[in-house]
């Protein structure tokens, strides 16, 4: 791992951050660390971070008024810490634009691999970006070399996560691309049971489609996964 890929952890256990510092400096990374959500916004808006790893539950602003002021369309990939077991805050948080979700308490390993996870696909995607062509579906159409996203020559913003599911399903439009598929070329890792991580990327595109296209794109398969479809 490169020394220049810099981490910026918000959450108010000073004793966690402290150790998690310490783990992922130790593998690499540069840490910045901040206690409270208003200082986490600040410096997510002010410094250029390869990955942020945001707590839900701060005091000054929550993990998810920190999502919702960053607005959904940061370029900053965000693992959102939530309590073990709540489903909604997971939800919640994929559904306000964090990229992935790891549930407290948590083993460095599976967080180093997540993290690792991540920075991977954004690399495979940038690497991508210049050599692919661009991709005109059903009125949507996907700038690789720009990273722009436009319906119905309407400006869309997604986040990352949200573009690399986009151009999944339109590379292979017509054809069922399984969740599976989708966990395993985006999110780097297999989809275990009950997971909704998957559902709720693939949601926040449609909705956000929805402001300028009558139609949907994207058809639901059940029990099988998702198409996007030629418009035809």
């Amino acid at each position: 791992m490169k020394q220049d890929k810099h981490l910026l952890i918000i959450d108010d256990d000073k004793a966690l951050t402290a150790l998690l510092s310490e783990y992922l400096a130790q593998e690499g990374f540069q840490i910045s660390c901040c206690h409270d959500g208003l200082s986490g916004l600040s410096l997510a808006r002010e410094n250029n971070y390869s990955l942020i790893l945001l707590d839900v539950m701060m005091p000054g602003l929550t993990g998810f008024e920190v999502l919702k002021a960053l607005g959904g369309t940061h370029s900053t990939p965000i693992l959102m810490l939530t309590a073990k077991g709540d489903e909604a805050d997971k939800v919640l948080g994929l559904n306000l634009g964090a990229d992935d979700y790891l549930a407290k308490p948590f083993q460095h390993r599976e967080l180093l691999a997540r993290i690792n996870a991540i920075l991977r696909r954004i690399e495979k995607t940038q690497t991508q970006q210049q050599s692919c062509k661009q991709l005109l579906v059903n009125q949507i159409e996907v700038k690789p070399t720009t990273r722009e996203v436009f319906c119905h020559q309407q400006s869309i913003e997604l986040t990352g996560t949200e573009y690399q599911v986009l151009t999944l399903l339109m590379e292979n439009v017509g054809q069922i691309v399984s969740k599976q598929t989708i966990s395993e070329q985006v999110l780097q890792r297999k989809l275990s049971p009950f997971d909704r991580s998957i559902d709720m990327h693939v949601s926040n595109i449609r909705r956000k489609f929805a402001v300028h296209c009558s139609d949907d794109k994207v058809k639901t398969v059940r029990g099988a996964g998702y198409i996007f479809l030629s418009g035809e």
